[in-house]
């Protein structure tokens, strides 16, 4: 039976069109129960993919996401406001299921999981075991099919604590979903994209493709770092950081040099939204020239999608139009809504209800933001500033592959070795699965 999704907002301009690759994929979740991993490089169609499937498919359907901002985006529910799990590390100890969830649990027949590389290895199987108490199933998920969504290459779970990534080095032999147990006595079968639609240049393909698997000549380097001699131009450049407090800093600056008026937009909220899932600023603050990037897409006329940068052309206390290329937009605001899923036994089917809603122009400051969050997003033209140097799997790649053009790249400092940052279990997990569907 069909998901009722009469009430989610669709992201996307029209149909959505999918790649034969796309299709076959799809084709394969639809006319079997398998378990699938759906990876692919930057820009090679999978959230494209996800949304589709969430919206066509005839299988009741949820999907979840590791981090509320992720669940808001793809129209789904956190991980663990699903499976009603807690805040922190879990252990089965922790896991109650109690009637009402069982009875949802009970009546899905998949679970899409987008954004998998950030999922712990402790939450995945908190998963399994919650679909195996909820359904009286003891199959890994209880049965239910899985469908797991993301790059491993990107970026990781986040483990904040040594102890704890000691500990689950003893215990799983790594942090991520693959070292989990339920992953062991599952049968998953791992679908790569092959076609990157975001860039076209194949020499900036092949380049983020070496980078992406720690597998750079000094020739990659020599051809990347003659980025770093490049002048950056005074506008349309967005500085890509690691850290929040340096982003703020910068948009400050710029904001602060501007000597138009200051107009502040407040967030409307209904309902009980965390303020770790906004998916937009709660406070907008705005100046007439500041440079702004769109935080989602134009679902009616795609005149910009998440990531387009332009400048504020004027404000009044109602009104914001932005100038994109020369064009100019009267921006209206946009409603984000948070959902929970809950099963109608009067028609036997699952609805996506509302429980929240965040209304506010798309918009924030865009001198700066940082490398986390510009994953997801398509980029013209980026400032690198890896400060002292990359601190986190995947962060260089993440980085560089937001960018659709090599020219569009400018680097603060030149790019070495120590800042090219791959698990090797990360490589090797992929040999093995790559040479399993050769």
């Amino acid at each position: 039976m069909k998901l009722d999704y009469s009430n989610l907002l669709n992201e996307t301009a029209g149909e959505i069109k999918l790649s034969e690759e796309q299709l076959d994929i799809k084709n394969i979740i639809e006319s079997t129960n398998k378990h699938l991993f759906i990876t692919g490089k930057a820009g090679t169609g999978k959230s494209t993919l996800l949304q589709d499937i969430k919206e066509n498919t005839k299988k009741r359907c949820v999907v979840v996401a590791p981090t509320g901002v992720a669940a808001v985006n793809v129209g789904g529910q956190t991980i663990h406001s699903l499976f009603r799990l807690p805040p922190k590390f879990i252990t089965e100890e922790d896991i109650n299921v109690g009637e009402r969830t069982k009875k949802l649990l009970k009546a899905i027949d998949m679970v899409i999981i987008d954004e998998i590389s950030m999922v712990r290895v402790e939450l995945m199987d908190a998963i399994d075991i919650v679909l195996r108490k909820a359904r009286s199933n003891n199959d890994p998920f209880g049965g239910v099919q899985i469908i797991m969504v993301g790059d491993l290459y990107q970026l990781p779970p986040v483990v904040k604590e040594e102890e704890l990534l000691q500990y689950f080095t003893r215990k799983y032999g790594g942090i991520y979903f693959l070292n989990a147990k339920v992953w062991q006595r599952s049968s998953f079968e791992m679908y790569e994209l092959k076609t990157v639609f975001r860039q076209e240049d194949i020499q900036f393909k092949h380049m983020l493709d070496c980078i992406r698997e720690d597998r750079c000549s000094s020739e990659t380097f020599n051809s990347l770092n003659e980025r770093a001699k490049v002048s950056v131009p005074t506008n349309g450049v967005i500085t890509l950081t690691s850290t929040n407090k340096i982003a703020d800093q910068i948009n400050e600056k710029h904001l602060n040099q501007l000597y138009s008026d200051l107009f502040i937009y407040e967030a409307h909220i209904n309902g009980d939204f965390d303020q770790s899932s906004f998916p937009a600023e709660l406070s907008l603050r705005l100046k007439k020239g500041a440079q702004v990037m769109f935080v989602r897409n134009d679902r009616n006329l795609n005149r910009w999608v998440n990531g387009t940068l332009g400048h504020v052309h004027s404000l009044t206390r109602d009104e914001v139009k932005v100038d994109i290329k020369g064009e100019i937009h009267l921006i209206k605001k946009e409603t984000w809504e948070k959902y929970r899923y809950n099963f109608d036994e009067k028609t036997n089917s699952i609805k996506a209800e509302i429980v929240a809603s965040f209304t506010q122009y798309p918009l924030k400051l865009a001198w700066a933001i940082t490398i986390h969050k510009s994953q997801g997003k398509t980029l013209d033209s980026v400032l690198i500033d890896l400060g002292t140097g990359a601190f986190a799997c995947g962060q260089t790649y993440v980085a560089l592959s937001r960018c659709t053009s090599l020219d569009g790249i400018y680097l603060k400092r030149k790019i070495t070795s120590k800042d090219i940052l791959v698990d090797p279990k990360i490589i090797d997990f992929m040999k093995r699965e790559n040479e399993r569907y050769c």
